[in-house]
């Protein structure tokens, strides 16, 4: 059995449902903010996530950062060699979505060249009549990223987990394929 430990920097614009995605995972969906007053820095939350046939889990340090640019330059200080990123986007504001290659990049600064796992997110999917935002353009986006592509609504109780599941999982494929490297050279 091996307790993985990985830094989750979630970023994307200001009011995109970051931190709601972030509450909705790490309560299980129990907690839903109605009343929400905007991020200003980082807000870090915790969440153990058991890998799929294996004894194996992740224990995922997540950093839900600010996103308005006032705040966000601090919150890069923070973030310092992700394991892993989340950028979350608003599918029905395309300006959130054009902003997720500067996140991606902003992020990538504090990687030190080192490939690290993620996923684009595209949430608030329950506004379908609103939809700016292409599901086959995100795609398309994350591919070229190579980042995974998930579409949620943490309002509605879809799918907030996934992108979290995702991450852990890509982690800890990361920490199987470093072991098995080392392992060769015995």
């Amino acid at each position: 059995m091996v307790k993985l430990r990985a830094r989750c920097v979630v970023v994307g614009d200001a009011a995109v449902g970051k931190s709601t995605l972030c509450q909705m995972f790490c309560s299980d969906g129990a907690v839903y903010q109605k009343n929400y007053t905007m991020n200003v820095g980082v807000e870090l939350l915790e969440k153990t996530v058991p890998i799929p046939d294996t004894s194996d889990s992740v224990e995922l340090f997540i950093y839900d950062s600010a996103g308005r640019e006032l705040f966000s330059d601090a919150c890069e200080n923070v973030w310092s060699q992700p394991s892993v990123v989340c950028v979350v986007f608003d599918v029905t504001s395309e300006a959130s979505f054009n902003n997720c290659s500067r996140w991606i990049d902003r992020v990538q600064t504090h990687s030190h060249g080192l490939h690290t796992p993620g996923v684009l997110v595209g949430n608030k999917c329950d506004l379908t009549s609103r939809r700016e935002v292409d599901a086959a353009a995100a795609q398309a986006f994350a591919q070229t990223h190579t980042l995974q592509y998930h579409e949620t609504s943490a309002k509605e109780i879809g799918h907030y987990e996934a992108p979290f599941l995702s991450l852990a999982a890509a982690f800890h494929s990361l920490y199987q394929e470093q072991k098995n490297s080392i392992l060769s050279l015995i």
